[in-house]
């Protein structure tokens, strides 16, 4: 492992107590307080629905303002077919929702929930 790489790994380490020991009234708050299995496993999806930088991406060009899947696509110099393929994902995790103009969708953020996910995220970042 090269200085760098050790420097890097001791940056991440993480401190674990000296001796072992359970304060029974805090393990049972939080025991009590944990949500539903089911709940867990919907907002880890979520969240991974938020690991892909493309999708990323699309909901920050919908910050903007409401367009469809040309103008996107023309944003982030993708086809239309590989923009599509994301809003499908996006759309059936509810970030995103859609209306029909004449020919064109038109695609909107779902509610101003994505938008405070997207800003806690980059506050966190950037602490």
């Amino acid at each position: 492992m090269s200085k760098n790489d050790t420097e890097h790994a001791h940056n991440f380490h993480v401190e674990t107590c000296d001796i072992q020991c359970v304060h029974p009234e805090v393990v049972q708050q939080a025991f009590n307080n944990m949500p539903a299995e089911e709940y867990l496993y919907d907002l880890a999806e979520l969240f991974k629905v938020f690991g892909d930088t493309t999708r990323i991406k699309i909901l920050y060009v919908l910050f903007e303002s409401e367009m469809c899947v040309c103008d996107i696509a023309e944003i982030l110099n993708m086809t239309q077919s590989a923009i599509s393929h994301q809003l499908r994902v996006l759309k059936q995790n509810r970030l995103v929702r859609f209306r029909r103009e004449g020919k064109n969708i038109i695609y909107s953020l779902a509610d101003e929930h994505v938008r405070s996910i997207i800003n806690q995220g980059m506050e966190h970042i950037n602490e």
